[in-house]
């Protein structure tokens, strides 16, 4: 699991649709759509479903919605090199 694949899932979650998701991840729809699937396989549950407009999340994905945002949020707070004096 990377960060990326969290914050593309946040994403597409809260916007409920991949072009906007991607607009403003900016990142190209298209791969925005592909990874998305590729990651609730890679965590075992399907986090939307599909459709003719956008998507909507599942009741699994929302509650992974929560977690993932949790996570990010403290991923921000992490001290960096600098902060921390080192190099």
């Amino acid at each position: 699991m990377e960060l990326r694949h969290l914050r593309y899932f946040v994403a597409v979650g809260e916007d409920q649709h991949y072009g906007r998701a991607a607009q403003r991840l900016r990142v190209a729809q298209p791969a925005l759509s592909r990874q998305i699937p590729r990651f609730g396989e890679e965590i075992g549950f399907k986090l939307f479903d599909r459709l003719s407009r956008g998507v909507k999340i599942s009741a699994a994905g929302k509650l992974f919605l929560e977690d993932a945002r949790r996570i990010l949020q403290q991923v921000m707070r992490l001290p960096t090199r600098r902060s921390r004096g080192t190099r």
